[in-house]
């Protein structure tokens, strides 16, 4: 197949997967809908090989890994995360939840290796499935390789509804008691929205770090530059640790995003601002499909009952832990569930399904503010801690205690 008819192919799959998702309003997940038509083409007229022959090697996903994970940590902010404590503590107990039931369900069930597999890309998002996917492949299990892309993939179609429901309820609580004016969290009348103080101008600035060049120097090359060198430096670490630790370099990569940003070597969102996200994130999304290459119909029959038992069983158990835990911390158990749930997508679905729960609820531009102010502060950060913080820990960790087969 030539290099560009495979390459429109793939890419209007993608857009496709879009398409569906904004017309349902997130209700069909887009990697649902974009893993069923790769489903289809490599079972029909598609070369196992397609997203290589459209120029999206193995080397080129690890190298866009290496940059988008470095650029997750520019995103964390430590003082944003002290503000919102609960939602922190909420987040954590929903991903103890998910890993205790998984643990005891493969105990009965299944394995060690399928719940070592599964549990970082229920709480996490592409980076921890691929490198779960990843590791799988490396040690000789072909269908726990396939296993975690299915699970990255299915799990949003549990999660969305769920959250949509939860945010339903959570704001028509607010706002009963918001119209009652019994609502003393937030009011747009005592607490005036504030402005955003930075300009575009602004952002295009030397980070703190290089305040001695003049900004016309920070070209998007400058900002790869320093994405690439920091993702160098986690390998480099890595490398190091090898003979007494092993340390995923990715876990470093996120690590060291955090690090370095708060120095100011990095700026935030440094992907973003170099113009190379959206690329980079198609790039991963793409390898991501390409695992499916391998997954038969015979083997989609034997990998659907473990699926649909752990992800119900991840979904049950971080109801009742982050129902508790919310009890405890007096956050009501819609927006605790909510919260948890947020491990099942990330962002920007977090962001997206929120809005549309307020949209639904009111028309008032200051009620929205309301809803607004308390429900999605606490969604991002949740979405943030489990998806773009603990799961890529987790799947560092986790990964290196996979059982090889034998033989």
């Amino acid at each position: 197949m030539n290099q560009m008819v495979a390459l429109v192919i793939i890419i209007a799959i993608l857009y496709i997967g879009d398409i569906v998702s904004t017309r349902t309003k997130a209700w069909i997940p887009s990697v649902f809908v974009c893993a069923v038509l790769f489903l289809v083409g490599y079972w029909t007229f598609f070369p196992a090989d397609i997203i290589s022959q459209a120029g999206i090697t193995p080397a080129i996903a690890v190298m866009l890994m290496y940059l988008l994970i470095t650029n997750m940590g520019t995103l964390l902010s430590l003082r944003e995360l002290g503000k919102q404590w609960k939602t922190v503590v909420i987040a954590l107990a929903g991903i103890a939840g998910i890993a205790i039931a998984v643990f005891a369900v493969c105990t009965v069930l299944f394995d060690m290796n399928t719940a070592l597999v599964t549990i970082p890309p229920l709480v996490g998002g592409i980076v921890s499935s691929l490198i779960m996917s990843k590791g799988a492949a490396e040690a000789g299990l072909v269908d726990l390789s396939v296993f975690a892309i299915l699970i990255y993939v299915m799990q949003g179609f549990a999660g969305y509804p769920l959250t949509a429901i939860m945010l339903q309820r959570e704001g028509r609580h607010v706002l009963e008691k918001y119209r009652r004016g019994e609502w003393k969290e937030y009011s747009p009348q005592t607490e005036p929205n504030k402005a955003q103080t930075t300009t575009v101008a602004g952002e295009e600035e030397m980070p703190r770090f290089f305040n001695a060049f003049p900004a016309q120097y920070n070209t998007s090359y400058f900002k790869f530059l320093r994405l690439a060198f920091v993702g160098f430096l986690a390998w480099w670490v890595s490398d190091l640790c090898a003979p007494l630790v092993s340390i995923s370099p990715f876990v470093l990569c996120l690590l060291f995003g955090v690090i370095f940003t708060s120095f100011g070597f990095l700026e935030r969102q440094t992907l973003q601002k170099a113009n190379g996200f959206g690329f980079a994130v198609m790039g991963l999304m793409l390898f991501i499909f390409d695992t499916l290459n391998k997954a038969t119909p015979e083997m989609l029959l034997r990998l659907l009952y473990p699926m649909l038992v752990l992800i119900t069983t991840a979904v049950i158990g971080m109801f009742i832990v982050s129902w508790l835990v919310g009890k405890l911390l007096g956050v009501n158990m819609p927006m605790a569930f909510a919260i948890s749930l947020t491990a099942l997508y990330g962002f920007p679905a977090d962001y997206i399904i929120t809005n549309e729960a307020i949209n639904s609820l009111t028309r008032d531009a200051k009620e929205r503010e309301v809803l607004t102010h308390h429900m999605l502060g606490p969604m991002l950060v949740g979405g943030f801690i489990s998806v773009t913080m603990v799961s890529v820990v987790l799947a560092g960790i986790l990964v290196s205690y996979i059982t090889p087969i034998t033989g």
